[in-house]
């Protein structure tokens, strides 16, 4: 192979991803002096990261298939913009060596491994027979050619329940089932493997002994042309949901200062086993005494950024660097380990209803500002639409401290503050699941956020004599805002009139609760609130994305949005959805029956698991959604018998359409 073709200087970069990564990685480059092509399909049309990029180039139809999975037209957008390189981000085409060669036969450097590398890293069960002949310990398992269903069954016997079932050429926890039982074997593989072959075109599987109570920890590693091999230090990643990381911190507070140097000295091992070139992670698991690799991810990981903030190495810039030919300026003795880094994945998804991603446009994006430790890499803003084609995830908010302690501290403030609208994400989650006892302890493992959910995705609180006022405050500052086409004028001044005292009532209902009263005093005098027996000074001062709002001689700072009759406020009690119950009257409530079998988002039918006629017990599985890359299986709302299926495997159904219909049992 050409070195001159794998490793030179490049003007134009193109980037073959979208969202978060792609603007990360425009960012950067451009940082660099080069200029940068982005790609999109038809649903990313007004995309950020078509924004930021100086050209953009058209793929096709929003399915990836159809635009980011095609190799052919990814090519074409490289010749026809001038590009010279070309960066697969993370996810998509990133570890597929198809592409990489690809990327090489048409005379463009290509920002990572190549294609032999990443066949032989890529690959879960190749990589794990390269791991064993260079000597890195492995979890017990079975990684062979074979895929019929007994030699699966057998490897199964072999290794003992409970297992891991999981793709080959999986990443992001898609195509892997934990299995417990013979009973569950079967339709564990069957299900994995279709979730596999829809995310990678590839339904190749591999067992693993499943280690119970595991912690995940990484280890990054770049490599340069020039022979020289680096590990920045270690992150953990044991906070996980659906085998999807949700928080990633480093380092790894489950090790010390030997168990550290061990585990990197293994990584860089095992990434010397193939002369690795190129940013990557090699993944581990422990069972609190051991690590066992388990993979190598031959691209960037989503979690990079912590590495960056306690290394202070921008990463994608070494990247490119090392895409040029350029050795790595430091040495493993030169890269000094500072502080401690937390990042939270943000997600368009909704925990209190099985994390269900969630679309629609963003109406709403108020995110703190990048001071004090904090580090937000996004890929929305205002106005733009999240769809039902891809990954959910809006952006990684990170914070950095000298402490693990501080830096739950700030990254928790920093989720507090911030505001996003028009869509539901995991934000209190998030907030909810860093500040646990037990997180701030370290006592966690992979289990640990399905253990806690019910704790992690409690009800929000009732709104309270604070958020009444609020409500109220948020009502009066908009109209005041709608009327400031005069705004000298006394009569626009809330709570002015010349003489005598005036009242307002305001109700508010928090989903179908009772509707709650109170009543603003205003006229010659000061304004007050009036809510039972209690009467309070008020007092309200806007700024951007809320208000001050005083009450009996007491400010507190006050997010509000306002859409229609729906508030959205931010307290220092929390955040909080109210209803304002029409004034003039007339509304009809319509209540929409949870007991619909209906497609929560668009999606593709993927499988049906029950006959017409069929008599279910609540909680039965019916049939299973493919929407955002994962599956959503949807269940009978109660006991019942399965009167009809409206739908069959491969249908692609809207949001909203009845899938089915269940005939109650009458118990």
């Amino acid at each position: 192979m050409d070195r001159s073709k794998l490793y030179r200087r490049f003007r134009t970069l193109l980037i073959a991803n979208r969202g978060e990564i792609a603007c990360r990685v425009i960012r950067t480059a451009r940082a660099m002096g080069l200029r940068t092509v982005a790609v999109y399909s038809e649903a990313d049309r007004d995309a950020m990261h078509v924004a930021l990029a100086d050209e953009a180039v058209l793929l096709g139809p929003a399915r990836a298939r159809d635009s980011y999975l095609n190799v052919e037209r990814l090519i074409e957008a490289a010749k026809k913009t001038g590009a010279e390189a070309v960066h697969p981000g993370y996810g998509f085409l990133s570890e597929n060596a198809e592409f990489a060669q690809a990327c090489y036969d048409a005379g463009l450097v290509f920002i990572g491994p190549t294609a032999e590398m990443m066949t032989a890293m890529g690959s879960k069960s190749g990589s794990k027979a390269l791991m064993e002949k260079a000597g890195v310990p492995l979890v017990p398992g079975y990684h062979g050619e074979a895929q019929d269903d007994a030699t699966l069954a057998k490897a199964v016997e072999k290794v003992g329940f409970p297992v891991l079932v999981k793709a080959s050429a999986g990443g992001g926890g898609r195509g892997m089932r934990i299995v417990r039982s013979a009973a569950e074997l079967g339709p564990a593989i069957v299900s994995a493997k279709r979730e596999a072959l829809a995310a990678f075109g590839d339904d190749r599987m591999l067992i693993e002994k499943y280690v119970d109570n595991p912690r995940h920890i990484e280890v990054q590693i770049i490599g340069d042309s020039h022979g020289n091999l680096l590990s920045l230090f270690e992150r953990e990643c044991t906070l996980q949901r659906r085998h999807q990381k949700v928080i990633e911190e480093a380092p790894s507070p489950t090790l010390n200062a030997a168990q550290r140097e061990t585990v990197c000295a293994a990584a860089r091992k095992a990434a010397g086993a193939v002369n690795y070139v190129g940013a990557g992670t090699i993944e581990f698991v422990s069972d609190g005494k051991d690590v066992f690799f388990i993979e190598m991810n031959t691209r960037l990981q989503v979690e990079h950024p912590v590495t960056e903030l306690i290394s202070g190495v921008d990463l994608v810039e070494w990247q490119l660097r090392v895409a040029f030919g350029e050795a790595l300026p430091l040495k493993q003795d030169e890269i000094k380990l500072n502080g401690h880094a937390i990042e939270a994945r943000v997600y368009a998804e909704n925990p209190t209803k099985n994390f269900m991603p969630s679309v629609g446009k963003i109406s709403t994006w108020r995110l703190p500002d990048e001071t004090g430790g904090l580090r937000i890499d996004a890929g929305y803003r205002e106005g733009d639409a999240v769809s039902p084609y891809y990954d959910a995830m809006l952006a990684k908010m990170i914070a950095w401290a000298p402490t693990r302690d501080v830096a739950i501290d700030r990254l928790n403030r920093g989720l507090e503050e911030s505001d996003v609208r028009g869509i539901v994400t995991n934000i209190p989650f998030l907030s909810a699941l860093i500040t646990h006892p037990k997180v701030r302890t370290n006592a966690i493992d992979t289990g640990f956020i399905e253990r806690e959910l019910a704790v992690l995705t409690s009800a929000a609180p009732a709104p309270g004599e604070l958020e009444l006022c609020a409500a109220v405050a948020a009502i009066v500052n908009e109209e005041r805002q709608v009327a400031q086409g005069e705004a000298n004028s006394p009569w626009q001044t809330f709570g002015w009139q010349p003489v005598g005292r005036r009242q307002r009532s305001f109700a508010f209902r928090v989903g179908h609760g009772p509707e709650q009263e109170i009543t603003l005093n205003y006229g010659s005098g000061p304004s007050t609130l009036v809510i039972g027996d209690r009467e309070l000074a008020f007092a309200i001062a806007p700024k951007d994305g809320g208000f001050d709002l005083t009450l009996d001689g007491v400010k507190s700072s006050v997010a509000a949005v306002i859409d229609g009759h729906e508030l959205y406020l931010r307290t220092r009690n929390g955040r909080f959805d109210l209803h304002w119950v029409d004034p003039f009257g007339g509304e009809s409530e319509e209540h929409v029956g949870e007991d619909k079998i209906a497609a929560p988002l668009p999606g593709t039918v993927v499988a049906v698991l029950a006959e017409e006629g069929a008599k279910l017990d609540k909680g039965a599985p019916i049939l299973t959604l493919e929407v955002m890359k994962m599956e959503q299986t949807l269940r009978a709302p109660y006991a019942g018998v399965l009167k009809s299926i409206k739908c069959k495997v491969g249908d692609i159904v809207q949001e909203g359409v009845e899938l089915a219909v269940v005939e109650p049992s009458g118990e």
